[in-house]
Order: C-alpha cells, then structure tokens, then sequence
C-alpha cells in the first residue's frame, strides 16, 4: 500500500518558477504552498493546482519551511522551494519507495545547480545532497524533522535514520546575472548576520585582510582549479569568481556591522 506524500513549498513571487515545481509534484496527495506576500501569479497558479495555499507574512526562511510543514498531514513529507523541479526518474523513484517500506526515516536527495542556465557538475556543486524528504512523525525519531532557525543556508535537524535516493532534484539556481548578483548581496548581508552573532568581525587589521581578500582567493582557487570547476566553461568561472566576491562582501559586511555598533 502506497504512504501518503505531502509536498511544502514556500513562495513569494514565483511564478515563473512555480507551474514547472508542481508539475514535478503532481503524484503527491497533498501539496502546500506557503506564499508570503507575493503580488505577482504565483498564489493564483498554486490555486489552479489543487495546492492548499496559506498566506503568511514572512518571517525568515526556516520558520516559513516548518510553518508550510506543520500543515502537512501525508505519512511522508517531501519539502521543495519554488525553483526546484523533480526529475522524471526521481518522481518514479520516490512513488516506488512509498510504494513500499521505507527502511530509513529520511533521505537525502542530489540536486544539479543551474547557472545560466548551465548545470554545473565540477567545483563542490555537485551532488549537492539535501535532506528533504522524511517521515512527518515516527515512533524511533526523538526530533521531529525542522529547519534550523538561521538567517540563511538553513537545514533540517533530524535524529533518526537517514539513505541518499538514486535519482537528482534539479536547482533552476540563477538564470541570469543580475538574479544572482541580487541574490548574492542579500544572502551575503544574512550571512553577516550569522558571523556577527558568532564574533567574528574581523576586528583586526590582519583579520580583516585575511577574511576579505585571502579566503575569497583561496576559495577560489581550490573550488576552481583542484575541484575541476573549470571544467564547468565561462559559466563556471563566472560563478566560482562571483562566489569569491560573495565571500568578501559576507566579511566585510559583518566588519562594517561590528564598526557602527561600536561607534553608536
């Protein structure tokens, strides 16, 4: 007998993403979507896809993934974002193992990250394991599955048993510059955040010169030249370049953080 699957999914102005999300999802009993203010289509694509859609204001990735997870009510829960999308041989492979039981409480799925619309293979990109789908609740699980409350890169805290599935998730990541580039600048300033809070300012000045110039160019030359990100073409030199500046920026926002509390 098949176990009942829900789907969360978390939005705010998605709609070009969200139509390929669901359709990848479409053998799930249950989806939800979780939409935090958008004002584009994506609430009313969600609707004309049998999703139950709830509306919230936002309050931070990881609390809006346990929120839309909360409603979920399937035996399994597979958590998605917007620009996500289930390969034909994933979905198969995900309605074959609900299908049956399950030896593990959770399962860590390989994603392609996309740039420009690229998949990038080489330079730590891949395969990209995240643990997304789980039990909603088991007898041999102590912590229920959550994402971890941080400003970014957030993560499901779990105990029980874990198994890698076979087949990848695809990451419609960053389909142009100017999407990464905008990304990069608010995830470099939530980043700051978490370096602030664990006091690494970079206070001094050879702190500073280390985390904003020797770490992104070290970064850079491992991800690029010993873990074969070149062989990714202009696309990944243009990403692992640009992730070297976000590193920088993440330092020196956090620098720029502890200067101002200091001088208020």
């Amino acid at each position: 007998m098949s176990q009942t699957l829900s789907v969360a999914i978390i939005t705010k102005n998605e709609e070009t993403n969200l139509a390929r999300t669901l359709a990848s999802v479409r053998f799930a009993g249950q989806i939800v979507v979780l939409d935090s203010g958008s004002t584009d289509r994506t609430v009313e694509m969600a609707r004309a896809a049998n999703a139950a859609v709830y509306e919230e204001p936002w309050a931070g990735f990881a609390a809006a993934k346990n929120s839309a997870i909360a409603r979920c009510t399937g035996a399994w829960v597979l958590s998605l974002d917007a620009d996500e999308e289930l390969t034909p041989e994933l979905q198969t492979e995900i309605q074959s193992l609900l299908r049956s039981d399950p030896p593990a409480d959770a399962y860590f799925i390989r994603r392609r990250n996309l740039f420009l619309g690229r998949w990038i293979r080489h330079g730590g990109f891949y395969p990209d394991p995240k643990l997304r789908l789980f039990r909603r609740a088991s007898a041999s699980v102590t912590t229920p599955p959550r994402f971890q409350d941080r400003p970014v890169h957030e993560t499901i805290a779990f105990d029980g048993s874990t198994a890698v599935l076979r087949h990848d998730l695809i990451h419609h990541a960053y389909p142009t510059l100017e999407n990464y580039i905008e990304h990069m600048d608010r995830y470099s300033t939530l980043g700051s955040e978490l370096l602030v809070g664990a006091g690494r300012t970079s206070r001094s000045w050879p702190a500073f010169v280390c985390n904003v110039v020797l770490i992104p160019k070290l970064t850079f030359l491992w991800n690029y030249v010993f873990r074969l990100g070149f062989l990714d073409g202009r696309e990944g030199l243009l990403l692992h370049l640009y992730q070297s500046v976000y590193t920088s920026w993440k330092y020196a926002k956090a620098w720029q953080t502890s200067r101002a509390s200091r001088e208020s």
